[in-house]
């Protein structure tokens, strides 16, 4: 039986009042094991490759023992890698930079089947512990990409941190710096945090007020179970953080996001496949236009439910959508907005052509927009919400409350959501007033 609107507001908060301070799952991960252990990498200098030695002591230190890299060194990695290792610590206090060799990457990184993207440093394992010390990180020398591209985004670019097939995982005080593609990935993990975390992806040859670093999300997850992200700010122009198919339980607090499309559940079904979402709060954001480029806060976003062409190399060349499932229990709460384009927003017409309007197969409900102040990037027509479904499920329990948002800079803020609803069952839209709703 569907849920009242009201209920939408307490559900989606998956009962955080009841769990501690660290997340709603009531533990942190497993830390790892120490057997006293120490591998101290040194870099090679002069842009020789240390993939070979850092692999070594990945290797060396593997099942209870430390890996320190120490600051005043500078990693050169010019070849994937992809360390495999369980009860692991890594003092990781200095920077590992990704080689410039473009042609290299585009044909030797590892292959990941979503979206067409590529990896050039993947984690596998468990128990594992890395603290960046606030010095510590990966610069992905992304400008590489950004000016032989200049926005037209080619095949090839490496994701320069994959996490994959982990569990019992924490970083912590750790950056990622002009990544070639999306800055921080979860591929299939669960019971992990990432605290005090910085993306920043910046194009210093683009002209103001254009976009050289799209794909470069800040940080995603897919697979994903029991996640917490805290204290995190982000720089760039896609997504802040994009919560991706099959990601359940995740928690997001004190958030940062300069530009881009802020904060994403999606997209879902791109791919003939269940693409559910279940159980996720983001809450204290500030959403932050930056280069003129700000185009959503919070929203939601599914492909439409048929296979249809595509030209892009995220699809492959080949028909996307039709994929299903449930996007249910989601909770944004305490967002501060400074010039984007739309506050609250549900879109389900990814991939479309303009003949399947509506046709989405994923089904929204459970969904609350709580809290939201600041002011739009100058909305047509006093415009600040949207919610645009799906005639197949129609979404319900769509709550909006506390939505005190100006349509421009120079405007008053209103007392309640003013938007457009489209495929939404009905009364399955409360505090958002317009056609449709």
């Amino acid at each position: 039986m569907r849920l009242t609107i009201v209920s939408a507001l307490l559900a989606a908060s998956f009962t955080l009042s009841a769990a501690n301070s660290w997340g709603p799952w009531g533990s942190p991960p497993t830390g790892p094991s120490n057997n006293g252990k120490t591998c101290t990498v040194r870099a090679l200098g002069n842009r020789k490759d240390d993939t070979r030695q850092i692999l070594d002591a990945f290797k060396d230190c593997n099942n209870g023992g430390t890996v320190v890299f120490p600051e005043g060194q500078n990693y050169w990695i010019a070849t994937k890698l992809n360390p495999v290792i369980s009860d692991v610590t890594v003092e990781w206090k200095e920077v590992m930079q990704l080689s410039d060799d473009l042609s290299y990457w585009r044909n030797n990184s590892y292959p990941i089947a979503f979206q067409n993207h590529h990896a050039g440093f993947i984690i596998t394992g468990e128990r594992i512990h890395i603290n960046g010390y606030g010095t510590g990180g990966i610069y992905g020398n992304g400008n590489a990409w950004y000016n032989a591209e200049e926005a037209n985004t080619q095949p090839g670019r490496p994701m320069p941190f994959v996490f994959w097939n982990v569990s019992d995982v924490f970083v912590e005080h750790f950056y990622v710096k002009d990544p070639p593609l999306w800055s921080l990935n979860i591929m299939n993990g669960k019971n992990m945090w990432f605290d005090d975390i910085l993306c920043n992806a910046t194009a210093v040859n683009a002209p103001f007020g254009t976009n050289w670093v799209q794909n470069t999300d800040g940080f995603d997850t897919m697979d994903a179970y029991n996640v917490m992200l805290t204290n995190m700010v982000y720089q760039g122009g896609d997504d802040c953080i994009a919560i991706k198919p099959r990601s359940y339980n995740i928690f997001v607090q004190n958030i940062t996001c300069h530009g881009g499309n802020g904060i994403a559940i999606g997209s879902l079904g791109q791919y003939l496949e269940d693409s559910s979402v279940v159980n996720v709060l983001v809450k204290d954001a500030q959403i932050l236009t930056h280069n003129n480029d700000m185009h959503n806060s919070a929203y939601i976003k599914t492909w439409v439910g048929a296979l249809v062409p595509q030209s892009g190399y995220e699809s492959a060349g080949l028909p996307r959508g039709g994929g299903w499932g449930v996007v249910q229990n989601i909770r944004f709460e305490n967002f501060h907005l400074v010039g984007p384009a739309i506050g609250p927003d549900i879109t389900q017409d990814s991939g479309n052509n303009g003949s399947f309007s509506g046709t989405s197969k994923m089904e929204i409900s459970n969904i609350a927009y709580v809290n939201f102040t600041g002011y739009l990037a100058g909305a047509k027509g006093n415009r600040t919400a949207a919610i645009s479904c799906s005639k197949v499920n129609p979404c319900y329990n769509i709550a909006l409350k506390g939505i005190e948002l100006a349509p421009s800079v120079n405007a008053s803020a209103q007392t309640q959501a003013v938007g457009t609803c489209a495929y939404v069952a009905s009364g399955g839209v409360s505090g958002l007033s317009g056609s449709g709703c």
